[in-house]
């Protein structure tokens, strides 16, 4: 009720007193003492090394290694990926060997997909439809525009068997040694001047060396179907097991003071050598070459294509053997 009247109602009770703290809040205040020396904490690294070396002596095992990650190294004998419409067609029309097509999902079709399928159904390659993820796994990455070709890998012959090829066919052996030859187009065009000019084979290193791939394949024009590849641990090794056997050997060599047309062993069983464009042939084959020549040319013209000197050469050996 307004004013000063009598409130209605229980009356408030008195509030009694409230217990202390007993002294916990004081010693609470007061700290948790010195703090303790580094070698007595849990986290210290001394600590936790003597812990170790204590389990390893009673025999405890040790905390398992991180797993090694396995190395990303192409090896030789895996399948190549050709990538994208273009290449892909191209491969195919070169008639590449290839194992699968592989088709993205929901891919748009255009003339270069129509005809990539066409042409792996007719030679009975196999057509497989995978996600776009799955391709770029396949592909590691590459800008493969929903197709690719899976190239098996080359079948290196061994360097005597261009030997026995040229004794079967009872010929005259002619072989060309690619010294450093690291560009595959090279060694495509290469292998296509020795099917001309009928050379028995090629013979490359297992290092630092152009191999046959899917692009060797294409500048050969198919002609590395019908002519064999050997591969070798050692070049100079290989040439000189050569010249045990009665071959020649006769290097391209810019620096050389012979000309090409004046060697007079290029009707005899040869091993014609053709180096780098950049560097030429390496000192350990130069020493193990019989004779050295150049390809005489003008002086606008430092050097030569690897696959324009060897063709070059391959012609001008089969003119002074007919």
């Amino acid at each position: 009720m307004a004013g000063g009247g009598k409130a209605s109602g229980k009356s408030a009770k008195k509030k009694g007193p409230t217990k202390g703290s007993g002294g916990h809040r004081r010693r609470g205040l007061e700290g948790r003492g010195a703090t303790p020396p580094a070698h007595m904490r849990h986290w210290y690294k001394e600590r936790q090394q003597r812990a170790e070396a204590a389990r390893a002596a009673a025999g405890a095992a040790k905390p398992a290694a991180k797993p090694v990650r396995p190395s990303r190294t192409k090896r030789d004998d895996a399948p190549e990926m050709v990538a994208g419409r273009n290449p892909v067609v191209e491969a195919l029309r070169a008639n590449v060997p290839a194992s699968a097509l592989y088709v993205a999902h929901h891919i748009d079709n255009d003339d270069r997909v129509r005809e990539s399928i066409k042409m792996a159904a007719d030679r009975g390659i196999a057509l497989l439809e995978v996600t776009k993820p799955e391709l770029d796994r396949l592909t590691e990455g590459a800008v493969h525009q929903g197709l690719a070709l899976q190239v098996p890998p080359y079948e290196y012959t061994h360097p005597d068997d261009l030997l026995d090829r040229a004794r079967e066919a009872g010929e005259v052996p002619l072989i060309v040694a690619l010294d450093g030859v690291t560009d595959p187009r090279n060694l495509g065009a290469i292998a296509r001047s020795a099917t001309a000019f009928g050379a028995h084979g090629l013979v490359v290193p297992s290092r630092r060396s152009a191999g046959v791939t899917a692009s060797a394949w294409k500048t050969s024009a198919g002609t590395l179907a019908h002519l064999p590849v050997a591969r070798a641990a050692n070049l100079t090794n290989c040439l000189r097991e050569y010249r045990e056997q009665g071959l020649f050997v006769v290097g391209l060599d810019g620096d050389a003071a012979l000309d090409l047309g004046d060697v007079e062993l290029l009707t005899e069983p040869l091993v014609l050598v053709v180096g780098s464009e950049g560097k030429g042939l390496s000192r350990l084959v130069r020493e193990h070459c019989d004779q050295t020549a150049r390809i005489p040319m003008s002086t606008a013209t430092e050097s030569l294509n690897a696959g324009v000197a060897a063709g070059i050469a391959l012609y001008e050996t089969s003119q002074r053997r007919r």
